[in-house]
């Protein structure tokens, strides 16, 4: 058993030339979260350090930059849950919160499991958070998507393509991502800046069906934990939730087991209890690599969805797997100079 910690900056399609803004977004995550894991952090700390890290990124749907509501408004979902004790605090359609992470977190140490708009904002208040200005939240590029009416081009239909990404420990014979793989040597152990490619324009070109962060961590203790955060379906209808802050569905963690973040369509996440399934692929034998396979494969054959998932089993050996075109990612486990990032 070793540190372990692998995020996700949601699953879609992408064009070449935000590959490398998606990959340093994904890689100063993951070092944001690692640094905690290696000062002998936990992993529910670690998590929330690196989504808290995607919110900020205006680059990301989620936090600042997340795409808007049909009338124009950002309106964030997040969970988290602790593998060790069970424990989860998931937010749903707050509009003033910066980052819904950190309040999923205050949540989590309530007596409550979810909250959701003013209710989940006055919860932040008490608890001594600050509230921001929703149009602090809206980024110039998200505006003139939304005015422009998320038009054709925003939600690219690539097809059912499953991918999947072979983990360090692997046993799988995944073949995705073969020229980023090739050159994972020089990728996962540069050195130099990392972020230094944070900017104001959307990694994604599919606003409307993905697009979570997420992420999933094992700390010296042995202890899981998973997250998720989101701004949602671009010109979503007010009020409309996705898996993202549902447990078992767009997150889960279960010491022993592991911890799964998912992104993609959310209603079909809901549908299957996508990310509680691919921890019960690894109770039933699999690797982590073969039950993200197997996860999205139930996904693709069952209701036809799209999206992504990167999970830890109890050991923190690394999966993931998409049918998208992309999902960008990073991980970073014990013997690993600095975190491999793939789209």
């Amino acid at each position: 058993m070793g540190l372990a910690l692998i995020v996700h900056g949601g699953a879609g399609a992408m064009s070449r030339d935000r590959y490398e803004a998606a990959r340093e977004g994904c890689r100063a995550a993951a070092v944001a979260g690692w640094r905690i894991l290696v000062q002998g952090g936990s992993a529910l700390d670690a998590v929330q350090a690196a989504i808290m890290a995607l919110e900020d990124n205006p680059g990301f749907n989620a936090g600042t930059g997340a795409v808007l509501t049909k009338d124009g408004r950002a309106q964030l979902d997040a969970g988290l849950m602790d593998g060790a004790t069970l424990d989860i605090g998931a937010v749903a359609g707050v509009e003033r919160i910066k980052n819904p992470i950190a309040l999923a977190r205050s949540v989590l140490a309530s007596p409550h499991v979810l909250l959701m708009g003013a209710g989940a904002e006055e919860f932040a208040v008490n608890a001594g958070m600050a509230l921001c200005e929703p149009g602090e939240l809206v980024t110039p590029a998200q505006y003139a998507r939304w005015q422009r009416g998320y038009a054709a081009g925003d939600d690219v239909n690539i097809g059912s393509q499953l991918d999947v990404g072979a983990g360090p420990h692997s046993n799988s014979n995944g073949k995705s991502e073969k020229a980023e793989k090739a050159g994972s040597a020089k990728n996962g152990r540069r050195s130099g800046k990392v972020g230094a490619q944070v900017d104001a324009q959307p990694v994604h070109v599919d606003g409307h069906k993905h697009g979570t962060v997420g992420a999933v961590a094992v700390d010296a203790a042995g202890h899981t934990a998973a997250g998720a955060s989101t701004g949602g379906i671009a010109a979503k209808h007010p009020g409309r939730i996705g898996d993202t802050p549902l447990p078992g569905c767009g997150f889960c963690a279960e010491d022993g087991l592991g911890g799964v973040s998912s992104t993609g369509h959310g209603e079909d996440f809901i549908r299957l209890l996508l990310a509680r399934r691919a921890l019960d692929f690894i109770a039933a034998g699999h690797s982590a690599q073969a039950a993200a396979i197997a996860a999205i494969r139930l996904l693709d054959t069952r209701v036809h969805g799209d999206g992504g998932l990167i999970l830890l089993d109890g050991a923190g050996r690394v999966g993931y797997a998409r049918n998208t075109q992309t999902m960008a990612h990073a991980f970073i486990i014990e013997g690993m100079d600095t975190p491999f990032a793939g789209v």
